[in-house]
């Protein structure tokens, strides 16, 4: 995402990576989904990246419907919003001065 990290949803079965370019995209779109072995397979490599995961098995059902490199659906903001601003403080809170 331009001026933050891409964010994984996850289920114990589900993985969906998204990602947003203000200068391209009007919305977030997603950028890998899968189930199973995908699933795993996008998991470590967002680890591997640094990138932030939120486990939230509703959330990953519904985005794990939008296809690939599409824009999520206005009906989805709301909930993508909630994992956004989860990845902000989460990205806050990593880049704040150890004390």
């Amino acid at each position: 995402m331009t001026g933050s990290r891409p964010a994984l949803a996850l289920s114990r079965q589900v993985a969906v990576a998204l990602g947003y370019d203000a200068a391209r995209d009007r919305a977030p779109r997603i950028l890998a989904s899968g189930r199973g072995k995908t699933a795993e397979e996008i998991r470590r490599i967002a680890r591997r990246h640094g990138v932030m995961v939120r486990e939230d098995g509703d959330l990953a059902e519904l985005l794990g419907r939008v296809p690939p490199f599409e824009e999520i659906p206005p009906r989805l903001y709301p909930v993508v919003a909630e994992l956004l601003v989860f990845v902000y403080r989460m990205s806050r809170l990593a880049s704040a001065p150890k004390s």
